[in-house]
């Protein structure tokens, strides 16, 4: 059989370290599929929507650090791995999507399924190509991947599927593919003389540490020690610095607690490390704001800084070091920490059992028995909206542990599609699913990819049968929460209807050992935990507005016969 365009795309993929494939199969991707079929050497993961592919591809890269591929057909194939490769491309992720594509002389024809791939993928990709001749494999695939590898992004390669099934240029698929590089990029001596100028000057300093903090645990908590200092961690900084960590006082913004509101509101000095915190209103108005950030296209972009520098962290820091000459006074660092330890009591209250017969668990209750029984080096995925606000809270971090979520892009469903991808990844490791039964309801079909592929992924449902992150941001604007209720639906039956062993609590009294069932079963388990809709996950700091907005829900529920709705809301949250 003669050796086409589709065999050399496969070839240069094994060369460049790549496992599986995400995707569903479909015509145009027809010759792909039998490349991937008879090479052997990749797995073909199919999924059951292309969103879940790119989800997992994205998963798969962020817990690696290594080139990951989906795969999407002509049209509606492509369009459906969209969600997924903007969510790779705003965490920043190596991902290489391989868009299949009507025929190549029947582009511009208005064809069957026909889109315009390179315009649709140009705004969450760094490389969109297409491949219309044998003669540019297998460079155009090569500099896809490299431009993957080096900007940590996403590359897209489009291919019609009659061309893959050309026969191949002469120019062979060369052994080194990718080319891996960790180029170490410090700011110079001046400019790390003038930070060190404004730090040694600081007399209450606070640190804001984000994801730019991987690799870096040691040498963060050397500078807050130096500094005397407090440290808030952005929601994709837990992972990295939460454990073992005495100068740790909370997550600040939506999400947050208010002894890291404090912390960040409280200082005269702010130093940002790897971190592109987004919202403006967290950031104090009056304190000397520092930056330093790995891409300097993020310096100063979420708020005015007095000065910003480009760096690795690690490495900045480790130079940074030497040239701290002040011994800091540690008044602000103990405040801080004693906010924080007040705060962490008043949140380990609320984790409590809670009567059985009531109108749901809590569900910081859930969350904090899921944490304590789950493995030391578990990776946990965790839906946008509530859960990811308990888990924020309560999910107790290792440093062997992962959390990966939707932080940036904030969409809809992405729990298990990235459950998937890592279990893909990591057979022999722990991987939970925090997801809401708004966002399983979206890509539930997934759930037979589990079965099928037998991914043992623990899937743990908070199930209020609401869009309840949603309510509550509705009551706080003063808005009499509507289109937000999802049909109550037992999703352990249908994870039994699947094959998938289902569990379901209902009483609190049962909850420890349905987790201990679920996480020692050897297969995939889907974990339906009902749980309160009433709790209310609130932000650090409640503004007038919130305030005023959460006055006017409450008025409009009592004149709309609702009052019972306020009844439960003070029962769930007040009275323990």
């Amino acid at each position: 059989m003669k050796k086409t365009i589709a065999d050399s795309v496969v070839e240069t993929l094994v060369n460049a370290g790549v496992k599986r494939i995400f995707g569903i199969t479909g015509d145009s991707l027809n010759a792909i599929i039998d490349a991937v079929r008879r090479s052997g050497k990749i797995e073909w993961i199919h999924v059951r929507h292309e969103e879940v592919a790119a989800f997992a591809a994205g998963a798969e890269a962020e817990l690696n650090g290594t080139i990951a591929v989906c795969a999407g057909s002509s049209g509606p194939g492509n369009l459906h791995l969209i969600n997924g490769l903007y969510d790779c491309y705003r965490n920043r992720v190596p991902v290489l999507a391989i868009a299949a594509h009507i025929p190549s002389d029947e582009i511009g024809s208005s064809y069957f399924q026909a889109t315009h791939p390179e315009l649709i993928f140009q705004e969450c990709s760094d490389f969109c190509e297409a491949i219309m001749t044998e003669k540019q494999m297998p460079r155009t695939l090569t500099m896809a991947i490299q431009t993957a590898i080096a900007k940590s992004s996403v590359s897209v390669v489009i291919l019609p599927g009659d061309i893959a099934g050309l026969e191949e240029s002469t120019h062979p698929v060369p052994e080194q593919v990718a080319y891996p590089t960790h180029p170490v990029i410090v700011p110079n001596d001046a400019d790390l003389q003038t930070l060190a100028t404004y730090l040694n000057e600081g007399k209450k300093i606070s640190l804001l540490c984000g994801a730019g903090c991987k690799f870096s645990h040691a040498e963060v908590m050397e500078l807050c020690q130096r500094l005397q200092a407090p440290m808030i961690v952005a929601l994709r900084g837990k992972e990295h610095l939460e454990y073992n960590n005495p100068y740790f006082v909370g997550l600040t913004g939506l999400i947050g607690y208010s002894s890291g509101y404090h912390a960040m509101m409280d200082c005269d000095v702010l130093l940002m490390l790897g971190t592109d915190f987004p919202y403006r209103q967290f950031y104090p108005e009056k304190a000397k704001i520092l930056q330093v950030d790995i891409d300097p296209s993020h310096l100063g972009r979420r708020t005015t800084l007095t000065y910003g520098l480009c760096g690795d962290v690690k490495e900045t820091v480790k130079r940074l070091l030497p040239l701290l000459t002040t011994e800091h006074d540690s008044g602000h660092l103990e405040k801080s920490l004693d906010r924080y330890r007040k705060v962490r009591e008043e949140l380990d209250e609320m984790a409590v059992k809670g009567r059985s017969g009531n109108k749901g668990l809590h569900p910081q209750y859930l969350t904090k028995v899921v944490s304590d029984a789950a493995a030391p080096d578990a990776i946990f995925t965790a839906d946008v909206g509530t859960p990811t606000v308990w888990t924020a809270r309560y999910l107790e971090m290792s440093e062997q542990r992962r959390l990966i979520g939707s932080f940036n892009h904030g969409t809809m469903a992405n729990a298990l599609p990235q459950a998937i991808g890592l279990q893909a990844t990591e057979r022999d490791r722990q991987v939970i699913s925090f997801s809401g039964d708004g966002g399983l309801s979206m890509l539930m079909g997934d759930l037979i990819t589990l079965k099928q592929h037998n991914l043992p992924v623990k899937v743990v449902v908070f199930n209020n049968s609401a869009l309840s992150f949603v309510e509550l941001e509705m009551k706080a604007g003063g808005y009499l929460e509507s289109g937000t209720d999802l049909h109550s639906t037992d999703f352990a039956a249908v994870a039994n209807a699947l094959g998938i062993q289902g569990i379901r609590v209902e009483d609190a009294e049962e909850l420890e050992d349905a987790v201990q069932r679920a996480l020692a079963h050897d297969g995939p388990v889907l974990l339906d935990v009902v749980v309160n809709r009433q709790e209310l996950s609130m932000p650090p700091t409640i503004t007038k507005a919130q305030v005023k907005g959460f006055s006017l829900w409450m008025a409009k529920a009592i004149m709309n016969g609702r009052g019972d709705e306020l009844i439960d809301l003070a029962k769930s949250n007040l009275l323990r």
